[in-house]
C-alpha cells in the first residue's frame, strides 16, 4: 500500500533562515541546515502533501531537487509518511 502523502515529524520544527530552512529534530537533538532559499515556506510542511505536490512556478530541474531534498527528509525522520 501506498502512503497517502508525506508530513513533518511532530518532534520536528521548521524555520526559515536567510541560507534557507532550518529544521530541528528534538528526539536527538538533530539540525539540517538546507539551503533552499525561498524554494519552500516553512508553511509547506503544515499538512499532509503528496511527495511530488510543490508550489506552481517552479522548473523541472528545481522539482527535481525538491524531491531528491524530500527523499533526505525522509530518511532522516524529519518527515513521516501519512
Amino acid at each position: 500500500m501506498t502512503a497517502a502523502g508525506i508530513k513533518l515529524h511532530p518532534a520536528c520544527r521548521v524555520r526559515q533562515e536567510e541560507f534557507g530552512l532550518l529544521f530541528y529534530d528534538s528526539r536527538g537533538p538533530s539540525l539540517l541546515f538546507a539551503e533552499t532559499g525561498r524554494l519552500l515556506d516553512p508553511d509547506y510542511f503544515d499538512r499532509v502533501r503528496g511527495r511530488g505536490e510543490f508550489p506552481a512556478g517552479l522548473s523541472a530541474q528545481q522539482k527535481q531537487a525538491l524531491q531528491n531534498f524530500i527523499s533526505t527528509l525522509l530518511e532522516r525522520g524529519f518527515l513521516r509518511e501519512q
